[in-house]
């Protein structure tokens, strides 16, 4: 990796991260993990309090590991693709931290460039690791398979469900969704719940981005703007550590995109469907506001619904809202009731010379001690089944949370975000043409798709 070029890493991320990153802070030496010091260094993305927050993990992990010391470092950015960037500068400067938390928007770009596999750690450790694997559901873990390598044991994930304020439920004489909830069913519930609204109110709020935009919609109606299929290989990891699972036979070696598939008519039925909601002034537009002002919005019951994961849950909390001031149901159905999620675990720098000692980190974190330590209140879905329990989210709520893991359980095809290793340049497409398709006239979506394909075919065929 030494002798890739600074413009050829950055080029990696695609346009839409240089865009990010060249609007962000300057990268100081204060950002860069491990300057001056031997200790292994785990780069986060967050900020110094984000830091400090895993002392008593790094204290634990020292416990076992006294001969291991550990330094976390914290490095802001504006959101994952800000954060990879920032990543990708500190491996061109010859300064890459050891260990990166990484979130599925970037896990093939890491796998396809960064980062080692951990197929030999977990043959070795089977014995110690094989606790974690009989707690965590396979598709978490097929999630970070690419090319038949495993490259991260995810930690937390949030599955893309619908939260409902259920004053506004009440209000509108609404009972809470049933399981098999029908997308023409959830016109029912915003018309409902417009009606007996006032004021500054939006039946449904959704942003514009890769994870809660537009593809939980598309992923119910059985399609994608990438076309979906997956790598041969894996059979050693399915065979190995989920041999009695019955899904076993049927998972693979990672997820590809590898081809657009915005012309796909289902998508155009999609979007006609999100547009037909927002010009009814049911949903807002994706052009309003961000995902920083959807809890502080929520909380003050200025959104019927919205989609939201388990991380939501702390924060509404801390926001006012009692436990059953709020309540959380799966996605409606409608050719299919596939739901989106993401994910994020540790993943070791290729270019890290502390490799076994990355790896006694990372087996450390998926132990259930630490994730306990590390995930102590809901603001996240822990990806062991064994923490998502009635005690995780007493006194706080939503009522139904069983709904964050039975997910995975109840709806076997659910799968990750499409995050091929051009993330960055194809979430840049997909926000750019969203806009032009759902708050235009019904006659643009096929033009704004078409223009989707076309710059989708570009992303995908970027090179580094």
């Amino acid at each position: 990796m030494a002798d890739i070029s600074r413009r050829a890493l950055l080029g990696l991320l695609g346009a839409g991260a240089l865009g990010v990153a060249a609007s962000g802070k300057r990268l100081t030496a204060r950002d860069i993990p491990g300057r001056n010091t031997d200790a292994l260094n785990i780069a986060i993305l967050g900020t110094a309090q984000d830091a400090e927050a895993r002392q008593n993990l790094v204290r634990a992990f020292n416990a076992r590991h006294p001969d291991i010391p550990v330094r976390v470092q914290a490095i802001q950015g504006a959101d994952w693709s800000n954060f990879f960037a920032k990543i990708l500068t500190l491996v061109a400067a010859g300064t890459p931290p050891d260990v990166c938390v990484v979130a599925t928007e970037g896990a093939q770009l890491f796998a396809d460039r960064l980062a080692h596999p951990l197929d030999e750690f977990v043959r070795r450790d089977k014995a110690e690791i094989q606790d974690y694997f009989d707690d965590v559901h396979p598709s978490l873990l097929e999630a970070f398979m690419y090319q038949g390598s495993l490259y991260q044991l995810p930690m937390d994930f949030n599955a893309a469900n619908v939260y409902y304020n259920t004053a506004a439920l009440n209000r509108a004489g609404l009972e809470r969704p049933k399981t098999d909830w029908t997308q023409h069913d959830f016109v029912d519930y915003a018309r409902a719940m417009r009606k007996g609204a006032t004021g500054d109110f939006r039946s449904f709020f959704w942003t514009n981005r890769l994870w809660g935009g537009v593809v939980p919609w598309l992923y119910i109606n059985d399609t994608s703007f990438l076309a979906e299929s997956k790598a041969t290989g894996g059979d050693w990891f399915w065979q190995t550590f989920y041999a009695k699972d019955p899904s076993s036979a049927s998972r693979s070696g990672g997820y590809q995109w590898l081809e657009p598939n915005a012309e796909d008519p289902k998508v155009a039925e999609t979007f006609e469907y999100l547009r037909a909601l927002v010009a009814e002034g049911l949903a807002s537009s994706p052009a309003q506001g961000g995902g920083n002002e959807l809890v502080a919005r929520f909380a003050q019951g200025k959104i019927g619904m919205t989609p939201a994961g388990g991380f939501w849950v702390q924060g509404l909390n801390e926001g006012g809202m009692a436990e059953d001031d709020f309540d959380v149901s799966f996605f409606p159905r409608w050719r299919s009731q596939r739901h989106q999620f993401g994910a994020a675990g540790y993943t070791i720098m290729r270019t890290s010379e502390r490799k076994d000692e990355a790896w006694e980190w990372i087996k450390f974190c998926a132990s259930k001690e630490a994730m306990a330590l590390a995930m102590p209140d809901p603001n996240t879905t822990p990806t062991r089944r064994s923490m998502v329990n009635e005690a995780f989210y007493s006194g706080k709520g939503p009522k139904h949370w069983q709904v964050f893991y039975d997910t995975l359980d109840r709806f076997p095809t659910t799968g990750p975000i499409p995050a091929p290793p051009q993330q960055a340049a194809v979430e840049t497409a997909l926000i750019k043409n969203v806009l032009g398709a759902i708050t235009g006239p019904a006659a643009g979506v096929p033009r704004a798709l078409g223009t989707m394909q076309r710059d989708l075919d570009i992303a995908l065929r970027r090179k580094s």
